[in-house]
């Protein structure tokens, strides 16, 4: 992973989008990030820095450790605390990343071989044990107990999540309260944590550090709901997975739960077959996408994280006007009306 400041051209290529601006912006702290996230996933094992740095080098949209250094910045502080809790998400993502592919048996991440895929799943496994145990260490070299209990619990509250979603796979039965406690758990829990540790180093009162909370809430929620819209409907080279993974394994998600509720017996049938049974021929996803297009599901799903969006949007007017602030809101707008 080489580290350098960013070009001007660089700069302005990443600025076309609120991702990218926020990069521009907190770009010495990212680097700080990148560097302590290198530092930190070092052994004397050989496999673990090969297998983590597989996954870490990859790069992804690096959304949650910029939501952390986001949030302080917001509130102007100026210490470095930020850096080493922004790795520590990053590490907790990470990790969950790699137990979710060996969970789902995935052979791509982010458009390259999963590390599961190269390595094994016993390595994924327990490599993905040494980031939390990283995190972990990173926490209690902060110091505080706010931000060890807040890390601490988001920890263990996507651990539940990963398996309620475990006990919704392939059953068409699940509902949309169902299905959004798994999302909150196994999502939104961390963009929350993220987004609510970069309050607590700022030293702010507990109603800011809740409105940030809220902001990270709503974001993963709006997150999540349009990536599983975007795994029907995207173009796979730019979604980074193969389009329809999750109509191959089997995921209850929103636009699926809301097209069986207004199914025909007959295509109840069809998504037993294809969802509970794992039935499936070559021309099942296509059918499936035509289902979800002819029940209007698709859009539903997308308004519905567009309400999520305004509700994110909202928890944010606690803080002063600044760029940084609107690139936030740009962000959340973005995260729900993205193609990939």
């Amino acid at each position: 992973m080489k580290l350098s400041l960013l070009s001007n051209k660089a700069q302005s290529a990443r600025a076309e989008n609120p991702l990218g601006r926020l990069t521009v912006l907190l770009n010495d702290d990212l680097l700080a990030v990148n560097a302590l996230i290198l530092q930190r996933m070092q052994s004397d094992v050989k496999m673990i820095p090969e297998l983590a740095g597989h996954l870490i080098a990859a790069g992804g949209k690096r959304i949650r450790p910029l939501l952390t250094l986001a949030s302080a910045a917001l509130f102007g502080y100026a210490g470095t605390r930020q850096h080493k809790l922004a790795a520590c998400v990053e590490f907790i993502h990470a990790a969950t990343l790699l137990h979710d592919d060996v969970v789902d048996a995935s052979d791509q991440r982010r458009g390259k071989a999963s590390a599961n895929a190269l390595f094994g799943n016993e390595a994924a496994v327990l490599v993905g044990d040494f980031l939390f145990s990283r995190s972990f260490q990173l926490m209690i070299e902060d110091g505080s107990l706010d931000v060890l209990r807040i890390l601490s619990n988001a920890s263990a509250v996507i651990a539940e999540g990963e398996v309620m979603q475990l006990s919704t796979a392939n059953d068409t039965a699940t509902t949309e309260e169902q299905y959004k406690r798994v999302i909150r758990s196994k999502t939104a829990e961390l963009f929350a944590a993220a987004c609510e540790v970069g309050a607590v180093v700022a030293g702010r009162s507990a109603a800011e550090c809740q409105a940030m909370r809220d902001y990270g809430m709503n974001l993963g929620i709006a997150f999540q709901i349009s990536d599983d819209v975007l795994d029907y409907v995207a173009t796979g080279k730019r979604l980074g997975k193969s389009l329809g993974d999750d109509f191959k394994e089997g995921k209850m998600t929103l636009p699926v739960i809301r097209a069986i509720a207004k199914a025909t017996p007959a295509e109840k049938k069809f998504w037993n077959r294809c969802l509970s049974d794992l039935d499936q021929s070559d021309k099942d996803f296509k059918e499936a996408v035509a289902l979800l297009h002819k029940h209007d599901v698709l859009k539903d799903s997308l308004d519905e994280a567009r309400r999520y969006a305004g509700q994110g949007i909202r928890a944010l007017s606690v803080v002063p006007d600044s760029p940084l602030r609107q690139s936030l809101e740009e962000l959340m707008v973005f995260a729900v009306e993205r193609d990939y």
